[in-house]
């Protein structure tokens, strides 16, 4: 029994409690469709619960608990959430064959973060109960948040990224808990970061960073058989990641394109006429310059026969990328605007409530939203505060990793870096890969990262006081 009576399974205890209350008992709290849903349910065998439902009653401002069974594969979404949508739907048609009540799929990413909490608050206690305390409240606190946590019952792809990457880290950090780290660990390292990286196109440069990591995971044990076998998955990983991007169906990498170009670059640029020819586009379709791709009312269709021949083939996001390189106060430009709506883990104009609960449409709960709320509110906006908080995190990253010639204990600092990088990357993706269309939405990654790494930076402190503690008394 006394087995039971540790951090981890106290943290794992109350996180069951806190997803119970605030996503399985009433009211029913989801969010709202943005219409995203559909291409997941084209490929997932699902559709709308309620025929000929208007406009407004199906997106932005209401919630939705039940959906209806159809046919698999009307579409083709290549994503891992695919995975899960699927497992969940086959286990909602045995519990409830009318219709899928979307909270199955939120008991099974609920299931993945807690099971990411226990691994995390197990293997990141660095022998000290206070610590372990601390670790297990920060992430109660923070990752199930209701911002957080409201993903779950819907069909957006961030609960797979949130989940995910606690996992990939968790995994890691156990690996380097262990005296001989096992095969069987690695693999399911191995496995969080597929899916983490397959679970959104712009998540590709996740799985490169990860699998660079992985390459160090080689120097924690010298067999040949662990050799390979670190060396071979790292290697796949980054195959499987750029091969990622390469096979993205064309459709989606041309409505990324466009919002970068025309909703990106070319949105209050002071010559666009001049940012035109630099990319080698026609002058006349400065008209588009500060649309988006879904908008109804642009003077050229979006998807028009010429725009193929005039833009779709003309420019990549290897130009963007070069055009940024050639006007990096562009690229600054953009990296303020894109910081001003980066301290939102919840998108607020998506509402949370079933439109049977004569709630407003759009109205968003308060149930357990502290961190989130607090974020929103009082975390400064500015791409001077996150430098700032960059340059402090890995200062106090560096210092300890030359402080400690320990090669396990290094790594585990270059998982904590890794993280911050990730998130730097989850800020940038998104400027270059889709310009400021929903950006606040697009930038999930990078708050999940900023928030793991101001937990990881607290842990740091609770723990530098209490071995300053024990030294003191010694």
């Amino acid at each position: 029994m006394r087995r039971f009576l540790t951090v981890e399974w106290f943290a794992v205890l109350a996180g069951i409690c806190l997803v119970t209350i605030l996503l399985f008992t009433h009211p029913f709290i989801g969010v709202a469709d943005n219409g995203d849903f559909l291409r997941v349910m084209g490929t997932s065998g699902l559709n709308y619960g309620v025929p000929g439902e208007s406009y407004e009653d199906r997106f932005f401002g209401y919630a939705h608990q039940y959906f209806a069974y159809d046919q698999f594969f009307r579409g083709f979404y290549t994503s891992t959430q695919m995975i899960l949508v699927i497992v969940a739907r086959k286990i909602g048609y045995v519990i409830h064959p009318s219709s899928f009540d979307i909270r199955v799929l939120g008991a099974l990413y609920a299931v993945l973060l807690l099971s990411a909490t226990y691994i995390i608050v197990r293997y990141n206690q660095y022998k000290s109960t206070i610590v372990g305390i601390v670790l297990a409240l920060c992430l109660l606190f923070v990752f199930y948040d209701i911002g957080y946590i409201a993903y779950f019952n819907s069909l957006f792809g961030e609960p797979v990224s949130l989940v995910f990457l606690l996992l990939s880290v968790g995994f890691g950090l156990c690996l380097l808990h262990q005296k001989e780290p096992s095969q069987k660990m690695f693999w399911l390292y191995f496995i969080g970061v597929f899916f983490l990286t397959f679970s959104k196109i712009q998540n590709a440069p996740v799985g490169i960073m990860f699998a660079l990591l992985g390459f160090r995971f080689t120097m924690l044990r010298q067999d040949k058989t662990w050799r390979r076998l670190t060396v071979w998955l790292s290697v796949s990983m980054i195959v499987l990641s750029v091969g990622n991007y390469i096979v993205a169906p064309k459709e989606l990498k041309d409505i990324n394109l466009y919002q970068t170009v025309f909703f990106g670059i070319l949105k209050d640029s002071p010559n666009i006429e001049q940012d035109l020819q630099e990319l080698g586009l026609p002058e006349h379709l400065l008209s588009l310059a500060g649309t988006n791709y879904f908008q109804s009312d642009t003077v050229i269709i979006q998807d028009a026969p010429s725009m193929k021949q005039d833009f779709y083939d003309r420019v990549s996001h290897m130009d963007v990328v070069l055009f940024y390189m050639k006007h990096p106060n562009r690229l600054i430009e953009k990296m303020k605007y894109a910081a001003n709506n980066s301290m939102s883990i919840r998108p607020y104009y998506l509402g949370n409530y079933l439109k049977q609960e004569h709630k407003p449409s759009g109205a968003l709960t308060i149930s357990y939203s502290c961190w989130s709320e607090f974020k929103n509110s009082y975390v400064p906006r500015s791409l001077l505060f996150i430098t700032l908080f960059y340059l402090i995190y890995y200062a106090i990253a560096m210092f300890e990793y030359i402080r400690h010639r320990d090669r396990t204990i290094r790594i585990r600092i270059e998982l904590m870096m890794l993280i911050g990088l990730l998130g730097f990357m989850g800020f940038l993706t998104p400027i270059i890969g889709d310009g400021q269309a929903d950006i606040g939405k697009h930038l999930f990654l990078f708050n999940v990262c900023v928030d793991m790494m101001l937990v990881v930076s607290l842990t740091w402190i609770v723990y530098q006081l209490v071995n300053f503690k024990k030294s003191d008394l010694g």
